[in-house]
């Protein structure tokens, strides 16, 4: 092509552009002016309804009392219904179904002075009636898209039930495996965290958030919630700004980014301040430094548990919570039964009352309640659309590519659609257990066990038989506590000895042992934290048993956490990780077990060779004595005596039913310099003899820091599906962007240096290279 003929064709491209451009701008412009418009109109609003407000109903709005569905604590609050009449609540937590929110909703509309509607919360952790895998599960399809899809259809699901507000989603880093609330979360990394934070407030809110079909996000817990010492629930946390900034913040930041309604405070302790009453987090970091506008709420009784802390009386740290920042009181009224006192008695101000009323109405208003109140309450909604078809259809698909196939030795899995199985376990044939925690709205008792679901799916063409084998704990005091809210496991009270041994009698005549092992939904969770994260003794005695069968064994795994499997990885021929796949769970583990479906989940937290090694995490600091390279033991290291440094399954680890292979890293160049950028690419093929989705995994770590740095920190991944001898080149533009971290003086800055790149299929299974920033 000649040099006139490329100049032409250039201007012609740029001359069709410009009116592309202009018109995005015109667009952007025209958004911009709606947003402020509507902000003029809902203050103008707000100012005229809050003139008319007593300041005993302002306190009013700032109480959320629970409609005794569920609840996380023992409060239970009273006389609801004559307290909406006298305009002394603001919303309704736990209260769902049209009817029942209709008829709640007119006692605010038609019975209280101002008329002013209520809001109505829940939980929506994991979807709603149609059930997906708990989010640490989900996290390990590291499918962004699909997330914000199982988002949209909670917040369809649940609008259509009444709700408009979601306490959603957990967005709470964790590196410890014994806190039981890790299942909620999206596992150890900040940057996949803070993707799935910002792709589950875009699925809950939608496009409008007026919408009937959308519900308020709430990322919670604000903050460092999963870095509670020993990993038990509601302990105290501390730690160094430069650690929260870099690891611990980003996800709720995220979250803000992407447009959340509101946010949740923690329980815990940070730093000697309970966060409940932390100004600097709300109004130093939330509002100040991240420009949040929204509704900041308490967890349930937050505020009365500050009296706990050591902060002072109900009055007293109401008073405290309120100055700190809180809008509403999730269940505790402390707002309601102190504040008008703290006022008269110059505790607090009326701008504080002022401002949270306000938040509370502001959120009210962009949920269009005052325009219609009732707009969450169709009926018809609520037939056509939970627990529909195409609902059930993508909760099969996400739990499917959840799973983590751990081990499979001489390709023990995929199974033939033929001979006998012997299904043996105590969550074998239990349905109850398959939704995992915070599945406050499931159908328990239609939700199909893996028995179930295996013979349905798979019909005549296997033999399913099944025994118990074991309790799931030996324990019963300790199943007890581990099945609550109605999650119901089999127990036989007979000898151990005797129920094992009537499954290694079934298990012997069968040609594959499938053993359904592990926790059960309530082990994980909130107030489900554990000090011995290894599968029961007595789960593990059958294990043995029936690996003496000479019969394979495939051990499927729900846990809602990272567990120790250091005996089963070398004992087991092969290991799929369920973790608590939702109301399709049994159809999707058939559908994986028997290969209608190739595994391609990767974890997204680290599995512990022990629990002495926790806190373990892939992108850890290195130190002044660091083990050389394939080390395990050195003296005067950084080691241990009885364990190498290690751990069992490494973040981003996950195995499939075919092969990939890695080619080199190519680089575009060397260096770089601020404004520009460099290429990387790396070309991956599938090697093996069926198709399957790899995760590509890009880390980069900072060789030379003015403090010290990760020795890994991931980037950037793409998930792609390959055919057999399929090749595909991924490319990663690296920008100064991506090697920002905040320093000493909290300043987010990339500084110039050497830096390393590794691409791979895991954080530990990579390719590296080296470049610099300039």
């Amino acid at each position: 092509m000649n040099m006139n003929k490329l100049l032409i064709l250039t201007i012609a491209a740029i001359v069709q552009a410009a009116p592309m451009a202009l018109a995005q701008r015109n667009k952007n412009k025209n958004l911009a002016l709606q947003k402020t418009e509507k902000a003029v109109d809902m203050n103008a609003f707000i100012d005229d309804l809050m003139g008319k407000m007593t300041v005993e109903e302002k306190i009013g709005q700032l109480n959320l009392p629970t409609g005794g569905e569920a609840t996380t604590g023992s409060a239970v609050n009273s006389d609801l219904e004559a307290k909406i009449k006298a305009g002394q609540v603001g919303g309704v937590f736990s209260l769902t179904t049209p009817e029942r929110v209709r008829k709640t909703q007119e006692l605010a509309v038609n019975h209280s002075r101002l008329k002013i509607p209520l809001i109505f919360g829940q939980d929506v952790i994991h979807g709603y009636k149609t059930l997906f895998p708990i989010p640490l599960g989900l996290s390990a399809t590291w499918d962004m898209e699909l997330i914000e899809k199982t988002a949209r259809i909670a917040a369809t699901e649940a609008s259509a039930d009444g709700l408009n507000w979601a306490f959603s989603p957990m967005v709470d880093i964790s590196r410890d495996p014994r806190w039981g609330r890790i299942s909620e979360g999206s596992g150890e990394d900040t940057y996949l965290g803070s993707l799935i934070s910002a792709a589950m407030v875009r699925g809950l809110q939608g496009h409008d958030l007026a919408a009937n079909n959308t519900l308020m996000a709430c990322f919670k817990h604000f903050a460092l919630y999963g870095a509670a010492e020993s990993g038990r629930d509601y302990n105290t946390t501390d730690m160094s700004l430069h650690r929260m900034y870099n690891e611990y913040l980003p996800p709720y930041k995220a979250a803000v980014d992407a447009g959340a309604g509101s946010v949740m405070m923690s329980f815990n302790d940070i730093n000697g301040t309970p966060a409940t009453a932390n100004k600097w987090l709300m109004q130093d970091v939330l509002r100040g430094q991240w420009g949040f506008d929204g509704l900041i709420v308490t967890d349930y009784t937050g505020i009365n548990e500050l009296v706990d802390h050591g902060l002072g009386n109900l009055q007293e740290v109401s008073a405290r919570a309120l100055e700190a920042g809180i809008d509403m009181d999730m269940v505790g009224e402390g707002f309601l039964t102190t504040l008008k006192k703290s006022l008269d008695e110059g505790k607090v101000t009326q701008a504080d009352i002022d401002r949270a009323c306000r938040k509370v109405l502001e959120a009210k208003y962009k949920l269009g309640l005052f325009q219609d109140p009732y707009k969450y309450c169709d009926e018809g909604r609520a037939k056509k659309e939970i627990l529909s078809k195409e609902h059930l259809a993508l909760a099969r698909q996400a739990a499917a590519e959840s799973f983590v196939l751990l081990k499979n030795e001489n390709n023990t899995l995929p199974l033939k659609k033929a001979g006998t199985v012997a299904l043996i376990g105590p969550l074998a044939n239990t349905g109850s257990n398959m939704p995992g925690t915070w599945s406050v709205n499931a159908d328990l008792e239609n939700t199909q066990s893996l028995l179930a679901g295996m013979k349905e799916v798979l019909g005549t063409s296997v033999n399913v038989v099944h025994s118990l084998g074991t309790n799931l704990l030996s324990d019963a005091k300790y199943q007890e506590r581990a099945t609550m809210f109605g999650r119901e496991i089999p127990r036989d009270n007979r000898p151990e000895e005797e129920i094992i041994g009537e499954a290694v009698n079934i298990a012997s005549n069968a040609d594959v042992i499938v053993a359904a092992l592990g926790e059960a939904s309530e082990m994980s969770g909130e107030s489900s934290s554990r000090t011995d994260i290894s599968i029961p003794e007595n789960q593990r005695n059958l294990l043995e048993a029936l690996l003496k069968t000479g019969k394979p064994v495939v051990l499927v795994l729900f846990t809602g956490r990272p567990l120790v499997l250091t005996w089963e990885q070398e004992h087991v021929p092969a290991i799929l990780n369920v973790w608590f796949g939702g109301t399709e769970a049994a159809k999707a583990i058939t559908d994986v077990l028997f290969g209608d479906v190739n595994p391609s989940g990767k974890l997204t937290a680290t599995f512990p060779q022990n629990v002495g090694q926790v806190p373990i995490y892939y992108s850890h600091k290195n130190t002044g004595r660091p083990l050389g390279e394939g080390q395990w033991f050195q003296k005067f290291r950084s080691n241990y005596l009885d364990v190498s440094n290690e751990p069992l399954y490494p973040f981003g680890y996950g195995l499939s039913y075919t092969n990939f292979s890695y080619g080199d890293i190519q680089l575009s160049k060397d260096s770089f310099a601020a404004g520009d950028s460099i290429t990387a690419s790396i070309t991956v093929t599938n090697t093996g003899s069926k198709e399957g989705k790899e995760i590509v995994q890009f880390y980069t770590r900072d060789l030379v820091g003015s403090v010290t740095r990760p020795v890994k920190e991931l980037k950037h991944f793409e998930k792609i599906s390959l055919k057999p001898g399929e090749s595909k080149t991924i490319t990663f533009n690296i920008t100064a962007e991506h090697l920002k971290f905040y320093n000493n003086e909290l300043q987010y800055v990339a500084e110039p240096g050497a830096f390393k790149l590794f691409v791979g299929s895991s954080s530990q299974d990579v390719k590296e290279k080296d470049f610099s920033l300039l």
